[in-house]
């Protein structure tokens, strides 16, 4: 593919891709997925405070990673490399993305990552409080469904001019599926905040616990709403039927992992430390929740883009490539 010169704003052809920079929108997205799992076994190794000093470990760049140093400065090492990879990833948008609206929300990504960096040496200075905790576990899922964003605006399926469909129900599918994403991030707080407070030895506040269960209902209706509407009235297009099918299996996963989660952290008060079974499920619903949110978001924008609604304000199957 050659942008030639074009420059900056230059509207993309149908089929013009640049692959080498939607593949590496992709490493980012799954280097940052593997972050996010790098940082729940932290959480549920209690291994937060492995070190009290940051950003070096134990006075030094590269200390034995022994105990729960190995997790705590292994998900800095992850972290480190999750940043160097965005700053190669807006300088490769700079020198190849001609749409100035996917530049700029590259370099958001790039904002988010030095914040999550700066939020993560908080929780270590200030000794783990909840509120930093929360946000710095919050921020994480928002930054990784930012790259999983540069990775669908950098694909093909989206550059190029796919037919659109019509909207075909009174309530427009777009609204509902963003209402799922919103819903989605809301309870991705709340499962931080639980998350967060109280260590394995202790047990977790039930209100907290309510709250999550309330909020794994909400999700599961709106969801799954989104999901149905979308195979009942589009399960022909691939496009938007393959990213509603993958949401609801991963549901159902995300489902019954927190169930198991739930069940192995009862006896973990009593345990002399965390046991593998607990932080295995419990890391596993974590990586699987940030799966739902990325899932979602995919579908969500895939509706605003291919779905057309009469008199929208706001339509991007219609709007110029360069804002």
């Amino acid at each position: 593919m050659e942008i030639g010169n074009r420059g900056w704003d230059g509207n993309r052809e149908p089929g013009d891709v640049n692959r080498g920079l939607h593949w590496f929108s992709l490493l980012v997205a799954g280097a940052t997925f593997f972050l996010i799992i790098a940082g729940a076994l932290v959480t549920s190794n209690d291994a937060g405070l492995a070190t009290e000093d940051w950003p070096l470990s134990n006075g030094q760049f590269f200390p034995a990673m022994v105990g729960n140093l190995f997790w705590e400065h292994g998900h800095r090492m992850v972290a480190t490399s999750v940043g160097l990879l965005t700053i190669g990833l807006v300088i490769f948008l700079f020198w190849k993305e001609p749409r100035r609206w996917v530049r700029r929300l590259g370099l958001l990504a790039l904002f988010g990552v030095i914040a999550q960096g700066l939020l993560g040496g908080l929780t270590v200075k200030l000794m783990l409080p909840l509120a930093v905790s929360t946000a710095h576990a919050t921020l994480a899922q928002l930054f990784f469904c930012t790259t999983v964003a540069l990775a669908v605006f950098t694909s093909s399926s989206w550059i190029s001019q796919q037919p659109t469909v019509e909207e075909k129900g009174t309530l427009p599918v777009r609204y509902v599926c963003l209402a799922a994403t919103t819903t989605i991030l809301l309870q991705l707080i709340l499962g931080a905040t639980l998350r967060h407070s109280a260590t394995w030895d202790k047990h977790l506040p039930t209100d907290l616990i309510m709250a999550h269960i309330g909020g794994a209902i909400a999700v599961t209706l709106v969801l799954a709403s989104a999901a149905i509407m979308i195979l009942r009235r589009y399960g022909g297009v691939p496009f938007l039927a393959s990213p509603a099918i993958i949401a609801l299996a991963l549901l159902t996963v995300q489902l019954i992992l927190g169930v198991a989660a739930y069940m192995a952290r009862l006896a973990s008060p009593n345990d002399p430390q965390p046991l593998q079974p607990m932080v295995t499920i419990t890391v596993a619903h974590v990586a699987c929740g940030a799966l739902v949110f990325a899932t979602t978001i995919v579908l969500t924008l895939r509706t605003f883009k291919f779905v057309r609604v009469a008199d929208s304000e706001f339509d991007l199957a219609t709007s110029p490539q360069r804002v």
